[in-house]
């Protein structure tokens, strides 16, 4: 049954069938270990198909409805994918190396360990996707929505992220060396531990100037305060906005005579003193760990 729908589904094209009656076939007949392999499934509706470990390298799969198809294992090999709507399918351990996957919707997906290098996902979107121990080396990710994906150990060597949308990634242990991260948003990002990490991303993320600056803090109660942040006070942020110092000289504080630490409840914020952080935390990326934490602007610090 399998190679007859191989058969039907190679011979779509010639006979000009229409993308229904494949999905027909393909509700019939497909099942785990199909050969499909560069099989016509243009706009195919395979949503919740059992592809495990199927043969679909090369087919044509653009605009076929994947939604929550399980694919782990498949070989998708240099597939057609453009378009493909994969939300929360299972692609673990799937094969999609060169695969055309370019404006698909991944949001999700469960990518852990897919091999996915040189594949193109400009404009993708893999927003909440589980891409832990995954192989992007070399793949092509502008533009992807990538907003809160999970990277753990990710292998982005020389990926292509110009523009792509990374905020509260999480990117711990991903391998980022030669990655091309011009224009990403890494706000809130997670990066301790990311190996090897592009100057120009640390560059991209760094917004706390040297030199004296001000500050504004967040207190109990709506209380704001006003901090001056000294030239020789060391500071840094992660990719986020929330910045962190060393010490800090309090200036005014708007709302109270006092300013409380929301963090410990203890801290005591008043005009005209220096307040200075119990142990200072060298590593920038962990963006709670010790110091003063402010932001720029007042505007941050009173939605905080």
């Amino acid at each position: 049954m399998i190679e007859i729908l191989h058969q039907y589904t190679n011979a779509v094209l010639y006979k000009s069938e229409t993308a229904s009656s494949v999905s027909h076939a393909v509700s019939e007949a497909v099942k785990s270990d199909a050969n499909l392999r560069s099989a016509y499934l243009r706009s195919a509706n395979l949503s919740g198909a059992d592809l495990r470990s199927a043969n679909l390298s090369g087919a044509d799969l653009r605009s076929a409805n994947l939604r929550s198809a399980n694919l782990s294992g498949a070989d998708l090999r240099s597939a057609n994918l453009s378009g493909a709507y994969l939300r929360s399918a299972d692609l673990s351990g799937a094969y999609l190396r060169s695969a055309n996957l370019r404006s698909a919707n991944l949001r999700s997906a469960d990518l852990r360990s897919a091999d996915l290098s040189g594949a193109d996902l400009g404009g993708a979107d893999l927003s909440g996707a589980d891409l832990r121990s995954a192989d992007l080396s070399g793949a092509d990710l502008r533009s992807a929505y990538l907003r809160s994906a999970n990277l753990s150990g990710a292998d982005l060597r020389s990926a292509d992220l110009n523009g792509a949308d990374l905020r509260s990634a999480y990117l711990r242990s991903a391998n980022l060396s030669g990655a091309d991260l011009r224009s990403a948003n890494l706000s809130g990002a997670y990066l301790r531990s990311a190996k090897e990490i592009p100057a120009i991303a640390a560059a991209q993320t760094t917004i706390a100037p040297e030199g004296e600056l001000i500050g504004w803090k967040k207190c109990c109660g709506g209380v704001i305060v006003k901090l001056r942040i000294p030239a020789d006070s060391k500071r840094s942020n992660s990719t986020g906005r929330k910045c962190r110092a060393e010490f800090v000289d309090v200036i005014e504080v708007s709302g109270s005579g006092i300013g409380i630490s929301m963090r410990d409840c203890e801290t005591k914020y008043i005009a005209g003193t220096r307040v200075t952080c119990d142990a200072w935390c060298e590593d920038r990326w962990q963006e709670c760990a010790g110091g003063i934490h402010f932001f720029i602007t007042r505007e941050e610090a009173e939605d905080y």
